[in-house]
């Protein structure tokens, strides 16, 4: 039974981006994730240019793969009636299958360890000996001075953990495709549908990455993705142009249920919750990556900062506060105005008379340069 300095549960790009840091600092560090790399995940796969200072002085920005350069933002209503406005800051488009193999092959230059195919069960705390103890499904048992969660969205840890979303349901299912079509490529683009919306970007090898949020509910009644989508994300014109016209890559799409936004607390347990664990930001602001990678790098600071675990927890929410509470406030508030016929004309008619508001919108959940 061995112990460990510090346990990542989770390989996405918060838990990735803490290993890489970690590992670089010195600290004995091991990740483990259910998956193994390569693997695609349900993603809208732009991240804005905040964190790109960041990755590329630490060499994880991934020049080789060519990702896109996106410097416009397009919405359509359910109707197909359209707003544009730049994007000052801009950002790029890169898949996750490649980004995650990337970083995760450089955190492993650093010297992190990785433990991969493996299911983590259950996280519990030891108070009296200041340690936790981490249940593997290959029945091991690990234990480490300090731990990081970066296991996504929705896990059997949350719900091991009593945290308090997962007694709500939510109505929302992810479906991701990566296609060949003719778009701009310059352009990130957000289509509404009744009930939901559909995003799509470049990424790399003249590829598009076409994901969109949809009803639970919508896909119980269709009985089937394809279903749904001629039926309801075809109402919108501009959706069935990019459906009809799209080369299709995967055989099936990446799909996952339950998508939670309501709020979530970024220490639980004295875990540092990270990336989707610690919070979602709706995904038409566009940058639930860009959080991912920068709540990583906070964990790993506030762990090579301080010796305590108060101080790190301390450190940790107070950053995390200062950069996204306020971020992912934003967010759902402005969420209310997408995803519906009404609400969606009103929004892209109030963009289209206030480019102004539309700065606003873009800026208020954007975050500044990481450094």
């Amino acid at each position: 039974m061995k112990q460990h300095d510090v346990l990542i549960v989770g390989g996405g790009l918060a838990g990735l981006v803490a290993a890489h840091q970690l590992a670089k600092g010195g600290r004995e560090v091991l990740l483990i994730e259910k998956k193994s790399y390569p693997f695609h995940r349900v993603c809208g796969e732009y991240i804005s240019n905040e964190v790109r200072d960041f990755l590329e002085k630490e060499e994880l920005f991934p020049f080789q793969y060519k990702p896109s350069e996106i410097r416009r933002f397009r919405l359509t209503s359910v109707k197909g009636k359209v707003a544009e406005a730049p994007l000052d800051m801009g950002g790029f488009g890169v898949s996750r299958y490649l980004l995650d193999r990337f970083i995760y092959e450089k955190s492993l230059e650093k010297g992190a360890s990785f433990l991969l195919n493996t299911q983590v069960e259950k996280v519990h705390y030891d108070s009296k000996n200041k340690i936790f103890k981490v249940d593997g499904s290959d029945g091991s048992m690990r234990y480490a001075k300090h731990l990081i969660g970066a296991f996504g969205k929705r896990s059997k840890i949350d719900k091991s953990m009593n945290r308090d979303f997962m007694n709500k349901r939510s109505p929302y299912i992810g479906v991701k495709y990566h296609i060949k079509v003719s778009h701009e490529e310059d352009m990130v683009a957000l289509h509404n549908f009744d009930g939901g919306y559909c995003g799509i970007n470049k990424i790399e090898n003249d590829l598009y990455n076409l994901c969109y949020l949809g009803s639970r509910e919508h896909l119980r009644y269709f009985g089937s993705i394809p279903k749904m989508e001629t039926s309801i994300l075809y109402q919108n014109p501009q959706l069935k142009r990019i459906f009809e016209a799209g080369e299709f890559v995967f055989d099936k799409p990446e799909v996952i249920n339950e998508i939670n936004f309501s709020p979530k607390k970024p220490i639980e347990n004295h875990v540092l919750m990270t990336g989707d664990a610690a919070g979602l930001i709706t995904p038409l602001c566009g940058n639930g990556m860009a959080i991912a990678i920068h709540t990583g790098k906070l964990a790993a600071e506030a762990i090579l900062q301080n010796r305590s675990q108060p101080d790190i927890e301390y450190q940790y929410l107070h950053n995390w506060n200062r950069f996204f509470k306020t971020r992912l406030w934003v967010g759902r508030r402005v969420q209310q105005l997408f995803g519906a016929k009404w609400t969606s004309e009103f929004s892209v008619g109030l963009l289209k008379r206030s480019p102004y508001l539309a700065q606003q919108i873009i800026q208020r959940t954007h975050g500044d340069q990481v450094v």
